[in-house]
């Protein structure tokens, strides 16, 4: 009788483990609203932020020449400066995506003013590319910020459209 209960209990528990497996890339919201994203490129680090204090934090990766604010279109760099979530991409080919609003209208003046263009298309997304490992190399991306593919869906659940991001530095 025991062993049966055991038994059960064993293949009740692998069960639910490789149906987990199996669960959809769209996570549900844990139920706090994010009011704001804090990015510390030296840190290498994302803060979600609520009403009541921090939701959630991540270790990120960044653009494949990470220091200094985002200029032209292919510099490699990552953005600096306040912006906003301005979109969602379920069909990201890093696997979910959600966009920042750069370039602004400061960084569209200056990247004029010298001649190129700014460049554009910056997320937070998962990853990494394929062949590429996130403990070997941590800054891999063309300037977006990179996050594993779990903490990508758990970020595309929890922050929506217009959410202020402030990266530093």
């Amino acid at each position: 009788m025991h062993t049966r209960i055991l038994r059960r209990a064993f293949l009740s528990g692998g069960l639910a483990a490789v149906l987990s497996g199996c669960a959809s890339t769209f996570r549900s919201d844990n139920g706090a609203e994010v009011i704001r994203l804090r990015m510390y490129k030296a840190q290498r680090f994302l803060i979600l932020d609520g009403a009541d204090g921090i939701v959630r934090s991540y270790p990120i990766g960044l653009g494949f020449a990470p220091e200094g604010h985002k200029q032209f279109e292919g510099d490699g760099r990552t953005p600096e400066g306040s912006y906003t979530i301005d979109r969602r991409n379920p069909n990201s080919l890093f696997h979910l995506s959600i966009g920042i609003s750069y370039p602004n209208e400061a960084d569209i003046a200056f990247a004029e003013a010298q001649g190129r263009p700014p460049g554009g298309d910056i997320f937070v997304h998962g990853g990494p590319r394929r062949g590429i490992d996130p403990m070997n190399k941590r800054d891999w991306t063309a300037g977006c910020i990179a996050v594993s593919d779990r903490q990508i869906e758990e970020i595309y659940a929890m922050v929506r459209i217009g959410t202020p991001i402030d990266i530093y530095a």
